[in-house]
């Protein structure tokens, strides 16, 4: 258990700081957020997993559950709801950015 732990804890780790090079590396607000929140969302579940399975006797694999459901709930959510705000205050997208659905839709708000 120990060894899968820690593995799932390294692989955590890589998506957590892919995210962050995602960060620094996507040229406008709406794709960084994009990129921000897949490779956080799932680095933390695998990072969190890992450490539950490697204390997996000390009974902590129940807060470990709920702080992944949170984790699944809120961090795209809250990702969404950031964008759709920036989206309505008028930040531009990047010149590279093909389509606009939510200007199409007629749909500021």
């Amino acid at each position: 258990m120990e060894l899968a732990g820690a593995v799932l804890t390294l692989a955590g780790s890589v998506f957590l700081f892919l995210g962050a090079l995602g960060l620094l590396r996507m040229p406008d607000i709406y794709n960084r957020m994009q990129a921000g929140t897949k490779a956080t969302t799932l680095g933390s579940i695998l990072f969190l997993t890992g450490l539950a399975l490697y204390q997996w006797g000390s009974g902590s694999v129940q807060k470990t559950a709920v702080l992944i459901l949170f984790i699944v709930f809120t961090n795209p959510l809250s990702s969404h709801t950031l964008a759709r705000a920036s989206h309505a205050v008028g930040i531009p997208l990047t010149g590279r950015s093909a389509i606009d659905r939510l200007a199409d839709s007629g749909k500021n708000t």
